[in-house]
């Protein structure tokens, strides 16, 4: 039998004695006693400093490379909802080209969700170091529009260009930023720029929230059930939220696409006339695709996210790992 050890209060975890701490040492040991905290990062760390140039590139690298697999795997889902919100009336839908303008919108997606993820995670660090425990998800979500809010910068100039080639109004991207720049200025390839604000920045804060959240309950979860319902209730909340704003979609798609006609004045003009004009139900065009697009993007997103998130901290683990050893040589 092991001799009894009289044992101190550890002064990192309250009520845990630094004989047990001390015999706890591996990674799965700590990760039960930081799970107490339930409102806490687990990408934060207390051990080591916060390094704003590393979360950055990690962020850059993990955000481009999930937006780029999400469109290119969703996009032919994406361009039927377009095709769906900017047929006037009866207007007959095409099937042909699901993929046009693929090539360009990667080109603009790969920035744009590169800049939302760099400056997500060391803006959601910062912030979590400001707010208390208890009130992290307001960090979460504050940090979530911001990043939508830097990304929309990129994002709406390829969205427009995107839209304008899904609706087969340009055969490529460069004619499309060229003949836009040319009709309509600077700021045609910035139209719909409100309706995307108003769309994109509550969900993108509350969508990656939710993620948040979600990642600090997959990590207390007592069993496989309880991350399902966890799962189940973030595609729920998306789905809701998705299918909430795609009036706001719909309005986006008609302010983008409509050229240098200017059929729409604003969101206003824009929504007065198409119930005029096409009736109320109009307003809620292509919610099947879009619903579709969120719940299946969301997992892929979250997932190639996390993936490549832990190769580039396996990655500069090894890198610190050998610095320390040149340093002690």
């Amino acid at each position: 039998m092991a001799p009894f050890i009289l044992a101190t209060k550890s002064e990192k975890y309250p009520g845990v004695s630094l004989g047990f701490a001390d015999s706890c040492k591996s990674k799965l040991c700590i990760s039960v006693l930081e799970q107490k905290k339930p409102f806490a990062s687990i990408t934060m760390s207390e051990d080591k400093p916060f390094d704003f140039l590393r979360v950055l590139r990690d962020g850059i690298i993990a955000g481009g490379t999930a937006g780029i697999v999400v469109e290119t795997v969703l996009y032919p889902i994406d361009t039927i909802k377009t095709r769906l919100q900017a047929a006037h009336g009866g207007s007959k839908i095409h099937w042909k080209g699901l993929y046009s303008g693929l090539a360009g919108n990667l080109a603009g997606v790969l920035p744009s969700s590169a800049v939302f993820i760099g400056i997500y995670e060391p803006t959601k660090q910062k912030l979590l170091k400001l707010f208390p425990e208890n009130l992290s998800a307001f960090a979460h979500l504050t940090a979530g529009a911001i990043g939508g809010a830097a990304s929309s910068l990129i994002r709406v100039p390829t969205e427009v260009v995107k839209q304008r080639m899904q609706t087969r109004q340009f055969n490529s991207a460069s004619d499309a930023v060229r003949l836009i720049l040319a009709k309509e200025g600077f700021r045609g390839l910035y139209a719909g720029y409100s309706s995307f604000l108003l769309r994109d920045i509550p969900f993108d804060a509350i969508q990656f929230c939710i993620y948040e959240q979600l990642r600090i309950g997959y990590r207390v979860a007592v069993s496989l059930l309880v991350l399902l319902l966890f799962v189940l209730w973030e595609q729920h909340v998306c789905a809701i939220t998705g299918a909430i704003t795609t009036p706001l979609d719909v309005l986006k798609t008609r302010l983008m696409t409509q050229g240098s006609i200017k059929h729409y004045g604003g969101l206003l003009s824009c929504t007065n006339t198409i119930i005029k004009e096409e009736g109320l139900a109009a307003l809620w065009k292509g919610i099947g695709p879009r619903v579709l697009w969120i719940g299946i993007g969301g997992s892929i997103f979250f997932g190639v996210l996390e993936k490549t998130k832990a190769l580039l901290a396996h990655q500069n683990s090894s890198i610190d790992i050998k610095s320390d050893s040149l340093k002690q040589q």
